[in-house]
């Protein structure tokens, strides 16, 4: 597949050579690159006894697969406003135009901005251009992997509704649109590594990231009711004039090509034009007049990561956040080791910030969602909220931050440097392991749940405190239970691939969700037994009965958790040795 992709890439060598690239040193560059893609495993499979992973095959055909199967969420607003071809185009052009924006964004910026071929390519006499259309070319051969697969089953059922016209004529704005986007975040990237330093830029590109993986997620959970609405039925383009500003109705004015009559907004049929010139012209602008600066700043990305890092390194001293912590939470050594180096590397490492810090976002997301199934309106739903015991849901979801931060404190592109764990005088690793779980309640969970707490307390009032301290509770008990269970590794220092335990180890989880289903259902079930009886004023001897009562499933908890701690912390090295085996 690369090969083909690769020749059909390479057919307008004129218009590269003309854009300033040196045709030979493109095709080299990009001949390497596409070898390597293929030779990059997709994320999981189990190590073989010798700890080497199988080589990996058909990479790339097996991620086009998985695109092909996430392509049916896209064929709706082409079936829903299949009477106006236009305006379903707009639609399903929007969509993916998100989803795109946010493949770029999260995944194919390491390709744009990679610094790991900087020894090798810069110091030849490469030019600025040759370096950066490489690098573009790449990503468009990525965006082909990943976009047709993805929209071939929009592309069938949009021939299939408007006839062999529509299906000659989509994947024409389906190419521009691809271009549209990738030469956009492109130009972006350019000035704004052209504006800041490259640290300053780099820490702009994570939030952003970030930010937008929640606006992603959150579209994905609010949009689709949105078109299931009766309103979005009737939409027409005289409720909706300025969508004639979007990129994305240019690209669906493409339609009139071949079907002249077609409902639009009257007097822009011109403007498919825009969706051919402005990419070509995005694309010009960037290699003209952002190339030079952009490929410097990008060599100047690890040096200045580096020296950010002495800074803080020689600036570290006692008034330290950070260190301060260490010292509270912990007492021996090791432990404190292991709380400095989760908490450090929690914040260097992008891939780790890019997979837990979303999941803040994720939690209110989640819980909007679940509450406003009701179909009620948003007012109707917030009046009866402190009267009902979502709250419950709300805290427990919280759980959700804390184990995906946990999921991902052993995991590391660089984990073949935990080499230094065994070769240090650690007699105990279990207290490395307790450093590295209060990091990560300290830094995700415990600022988040005073959030999630006072909110809680400020729609529920103040009697929703021992809720709050009862399931802050329990998802530590759950948490610490998981991790005594299946995941006693140190931080940091397994590779990155989905674990495959065997029957015990998926028995032994399985024991840890019914454990805390038990303990869940059981807060709930005091709650509402606890909420009914205070609506009765004749049954006050009750209220102060589940009062106690609740107290002491909170001592309860609470000492299961001490027990399934101590045990943590006492993890020996053989201990580690026998988790490390089963990942």
């Amino acid at each position: 597949m690369n090969r083909i992709l690769f020749w059909l890439i390479m057919l307008p060598r004129g218009l590269w050579k003309a854009m300033g690239a040196d045709i030979t040193q493109l095709k080299a560059i990009l001949d390497v690159k596409l070898k390597m893609d293929d030779r990059k495993p997709l994320g999981f499979g189990r190590p073989q006894k010798d700890g080497k992973r199988k080589p990996a095959k058909n990479t790339s055909l097996r991620a086009m697969l998985i695109s092909f199967f996430m392509g049916f969420l896209y064929i709706f607003p082409l079936i829903a406003f299949r009477s106006s071809p236009v305006l379903g185009l707009t639609l399903f052009f929007n969509l993916l135009l998100l989803l795109l924006t946010f493949a770029l964004i999260s995944d194919f910026s390491n390709i744009l901005i990679d610094t790991r071929d900087k020894l090798i390519i810069f110091p030849k006499p490469v030019t600025d251009r040759t370096i950066l259309l490489s690098r573009v070319l790449h990503i468009s051969i990525y965006f082909f992997r990943f976009v047709f697969p993805m929209t071939l089953p929009s592309w069938i059922v949009f021939g299939m509704l408007h006839g062999w016209k529509g299906a000659v004529l989509f994947p024409i704005p389906l190419i521009l649109l691809c271009a549209f986007c990738l030469f956009i975040v492109m130009a972006v990237y350019a000035l704004l590594i052209r504006m800041f330093s490259a640290q300053r830029f780099k820490n702009i590109l994570n939030s952003f990231q970030i930010v937008f993986t929640i606006i992603i997620i959150g579209c994905s959970y609010f949009l689709p009711r949105i078109m299931d609405s009766e309103t979005m039925q009737k939409v027409t383009f005289d409720m909706i004039p300025w969508v004639r500003f979007l990129p994305t109705y240019w690209l669906a004015t493409c339609w009139l090509w071949v079907s002249p009559h077609a409902q639009m907004i009257q007097g822009t049929a011109w403007m498919s034009a825009l969706a051919v010139v402005v990419p070509f012209i995005c694309l010009w602008l960037t290699l003209k007049f952002l190339a030079p600066s952009f490929i410097t700043k990008i060599s100047g990305l690890d040096s200045a990561e580096n020296t950010v890092r002495k800074k803080n390194a020689k600036s570290g001293g006692k008034s330290s956040l950070y260190l301060r912590l260490a010292n509270v939470f912990n007492k021996s050594p090791e432990a404190k080791a292991g709380f400095i180096i989760t908490w450090l590397q929690s914040s260097r490492s992008r891939t780790f910030r890019m997979r837990v810090y979303p999941s803040i976002g994720f939690v209110p997301l989640y819980f909007a969602y679940i509450v406003t199934m009701n179909g009620k309106s948003l007012s109707e739903t917030w009046q009866n909220l402190p009267h009902t015991n979502t709250h419950l849901l709300l805290l427990y979801l919280t759980g959700f931050v804390i184990m995906n931060a946990i999921t991902y404190v052993t995991m590391s592109e660089q984990y073949k440097a935990a080499w230094v764990y065994y070769s240090s005088p650690v007699v105990s690793p279990g207290k490395v392991l307790s450093g590295m779980f209060k990091a990560v309640w300290v830094k995700f969970y415990l600022p988040f749940i005073a959030i999630i707490g006072g909110f809680v307390l400020y729609v529920w009032g103040a009697s929703a405190i021992f809720d709050v301290l009862l399931a802050m509770v329990n998802v530590t008990l759950y948490v610490v239970c998981t991790m005594r269970i299946s995941n006693r590794m140190l931080p940091f220092s397994m590779p990155e691939m989905i674990k495959q335990s065997g029957g015990k180890g998926v028995l032994r989880v399985l024991m840890v969700f019914v454990l805390m289903g038990v303990f869940g259902f059981s807060h709930y079930l005091i709650t509402y037994l606890f909420n009914a009886v205070t609506e009765s004023s004749t049954w006050g001897f009750l209220k102060a009965f589940f009062l106690v009562f609740k107290l002491l499933f909170l001592a309860m908890s609470a000492i299961f958790t001490w027990l399934v701690w101590d045990g943590y912390t006492n993890t020996t090295w053989e201990g580690i040795k026998k988790s490390e085996e089963a990942y």
